[in-house]
């Protein structure tokens, strides 16, 4: 078994961290994973974009031409990368703030995710990459929602340990909608 992802948005949303938390749920699984994260100069509203490798065996290179799956947050990442997904593959989108309205994507199932406003509605934008990842794992069946409980310790401070609770209902919510979209 071999899963990769592509996240992409721009600084601040947390693209990164929602990668970092994927590969520490994995490695709560006992996989191997390799994490490649790229971001701009800039701290906040810069591109950053990951990618994550997690396998039962060799990872390979952590470097994906054409991902399996792509998590787009922003309009910008979805122009540049929703394109290159692979034929069979999954584009998860920010509808909160991604226009898709003429894309072709041939071979692609696109899942419309509407990230930013189910983060507001838990009671904080700074959410929307939880909500992310609880699409990706919900869509693909990648790692069980448990090993993101775990890894959830693993990735934030221990300071904020007391927010995994609110981190939990916004990867269900993020489950949820995607699983929905699907059915749709």
């Amino acid at each position: 078994m071999r899963y990769d992802v592509f996240i992409s948005g721009y600084g601040g949303q947390g693209a990164l961290l929602a990668g970092n938390l994927l590969s520490y749920a994995a490695i709560h699984e006992g996989l191997n994973v390799s994490f490649f994260p790229v971001y701009g100069v800039e701290k906040r509203g810069g591109s950053a974009m990951c990618t994550v490798v997690f396998a039962d065996g060799d990872t390979g290179s952590p470097v994906v031409g054409n991902p399996s799956v792509s998590v787009i947050l922003n309009q910008l990442s979805f122009d540049k990368y929703a394109a290159k997904v692979k034929q069979g593959g999954i584009c998860i989108v920010n509808s909160s703030l991604v226009n898709t309205d003429g894309a072709e994507l041939p071979g692609v199932e696109l899942i419309l995710v509407p990230m930013n406003q189910l983060a507001i509605d838990l009671g904080d934008v700074r959410m929307v990459n939880m909500v992310a990842c609880g699409a990706y794992i919900a869509l693909t069946g990648a790692l069980p929602f448990k090993a993101l409980e775990e890894g959830l310790k693993k990735t934030l401070p221990e300071r904020n340990h007391r927010l995994i609770p609110a981190n939990i209902k916004a990867i269900e919510a993020g489950a949820a909608a995607a699983l929905g979209q699907r059915k749709a």
